[in-house]
């Protein structure tokens, strides 16, 4: 009876069951990629896609109308034409 008593008052105590603080992450070496400005994917007139930092802008054509422009666009491009 008294192992009994012992038993169920060590189980009931708290602290009996200690649980093991976290072990902090092993550092590990992650290769920072360059973070994107804020920019988005746009669908050219020439059928490629393109990444574009810039807003969307409306151009008047010559022979009349607006035709639709990204701006600021990967690579050395000011102004890609996008398909409407």
């Amino acid at each position: 009876m008294k192992v009994f008593a012992t038993l169920l008052l060590s189980i009931s105590l708290q602290g009996a069951y200690r649980i093991p603080p976290p072990t902090p992450p092993a550092d590990h070496v992650v290769a920072k990629q360059p973070a994107r400005k804020g920019g988005r994917w746009y669908f050219a007139e020439n059928g490629h896609a393109v990444y574009c930092l810039g807003p969307v802008r409306l151009l008047p054509q010559p022979e009349g109308g607006l035709q639709r422009v990204a701006t600021f666009c990967q690579g050395d491009k000011n102004m890609v034409p996008l398909k409407d």
